[in-house]
């Protein structure tokens, strides 16, 4: 496949750019992954290229956040360098650390090898300023989306060939850099020319952190490759929260007619309270630094503080709770859709912050069935102001017809579920379903 300029296809950089924030939990996973990966096809790898300070680290970070519903681990060349032997560091301050003698090759294809193969990886700790590994290593669990970060990743043709996606990112840096080891590898008797050379990369990322349509294309086409649900795939701003055993547990038992009000409450909060989670991350943020009680600096982040809920009556009030669990002293609104005839809707009453067309809004309704009552909801919040790009529509389970009606009716607005239902039957009802929400939450179920 020839090098294609993704800016070249899409045109110039979108806007304002608005992505999920991760933190990546591989370190908590255990290193002996369920029977239930082991089926699966083997994880994504991507391999991303380019000369030094030309925004590597930056995509792979963007890349990252924009998966935030997949499993990620990020490894990097530069720990796989090569412990110097004393004859060596006697002359560092010459020594060429942008040849490939300068790696440990083979190492770094073997942990790549493993954790293809869903195995558990120990990643060297470098020190660049003794040129030796130090302490213990960094163990690193097998994850969906393996990304292989490194000036030098394409040089290897067997670590090229194990790649399902290799990008290259470009500056006018890269140039510079591409002369320097040219001439020095030419002085040394070694001919690597196209160490940099760009025909290796099936996508080639111009201005790295600052094209976010690149970024953006190529984060679909990963979620495509993983074989996501086919509604994440149509719709990039309809996302479902990754599914555990615990999850479905919890699934498994509020849909039980045989189960508890009181157990139901419980267990509906646990995955209402995992929704909301993942809804917050789909916030605006921007970098801060605290002081922490040792006196160092953390660098952290600050998620927007003008945000609101609103609650669509009566079931919607059953989030309320877990969002004033996550954000204190949230204010929340309410609206009340009445349900006519066929399937009609008809907006009875809403009581909204003054100010909500200054606000984030996170729109509560646990059950997404034929989309009319959110696009009522979510047409008035946009009648006050709210702009659709600042509406996160939370709900616990999606039928395919209600996502459609939605997605395709407000492109912007962000949706965030846990499960999706087969299908709505012939009232309108989703399908499996867990009946009426709020009678079962409410435990008005038996009047």
């Amino acid at each position: 496949m020839d090098p294609k300029s993704v800016e070249s296809l899409l045109g110039g950089c979108s806007g304002v750019h608005f992505s999920g924030f991760h933190l990546d939990d591989t370190e908590k996973k255990s290193s002996t992954i369920s029977d239930s990966n082991r089926f699966q096809k083997q994880p994504f790898v991507i391999g991303v290229s380019g000369g030094a300070a030309s925004g590597k680290t930056t995509v792979c970070d963007m890349i990252i956040e924009q998966l935030h519903d997949q499993r990620v681990v990020l490894v990097n060349q530069t720990s796989f360098y090569r412990t110097l032997n004393d004859e060596e560091l006697v002359h560092a301050h010459g020594y060429n650390f942008d040849h490939p003698d300068a790696f440990d090759t083979e190492k770094l294809i073997a942990c790549m090898e493993d954790l293809r193969n869903w195995k558990s990886v120990d990643i060297p700790n470098y020190d660049f300023k003794s040129h030796k590994n130090v302490s213990r290593p960094r163990k690193v669990n097998p994850s969906d989306v393996i990304i292989l970060e490194g000036i030098l990743v394409f040089h290897e043709p067997r670590i090229r060939e194990s790649l399902n996606m290799k990008i290259f990112v470009d500056s006018d840096a890269d140039v510079c850099l591409a002369r320097r080891i040219q001439r020095d590898t030419i002085e040394m008797g070694r001919d690597i020319k196209t160490i940099l050379d760009q025909k290796y990369a099936d996508i080639i990322i111009p201005r790295g952190g600052d094209n976010h349509v690149a970024i953006d294309l190529i984060v679909q086409h990963i979620r495509t490759k993983l074989g996501q649900h086919d509604l994440c795939k149509i719709y990039p701003n309809f996302f479902v929260i990754h599914s555990t055993f615990q999850i479905r547990g919890m699934h498994t038992l509020i849909r039980d007619t045989d189960t508890s009000t009181h157990d139901f409450i419980f267990y509906a909060d646990r995955l209402i309270r995992l929704v909301v989670e993942h809804g917050l991350g789909h916030l605006p943020f921007k970098e801060k630094q605290v002081i922490t009680p040792t006196g160092s600096v953390y660098t952290g982040v600050e998620f927007c503080k003008r945000l609101c809920g609103v609650s669509v009556i009566r079931s919607g009030e059953s989030m309320e709770n877990a969002l004033r669990a996550c954000c204190k002293g949230i204010k929340i609104g309410k609206i009340l859709i009445h349900r006519e005839g066929d399937n009609g809707q008809q907006l009875i009453y809403h009581n909204l912050p003054t100010d909500i067309s200054e606000r984030h809004v996170l729109l509560l309704d646990p059950i997404l069935g034929t989309g009319n009552s959110a696009v009522h909801a979510i047409s008035l919040l946009m009648s006050k102001g709210v702009p659709e790009t600042n509406i996160i529509f939370l709900n616990l389970i999606s039928a395919p017809q209600g996502v459609h009606v939605v997605c395709k009716t407000f492109p912007r607005v962000t949706i965030v579920t846990s499960e999706i239902e087969s299908r709505l039957n012939e009232e309108f009802r989703v399908v499996p379903g867990m009946g009426e929400f709020g009678d079962r939450y409410f435990g008005t179920d038996a009047c």
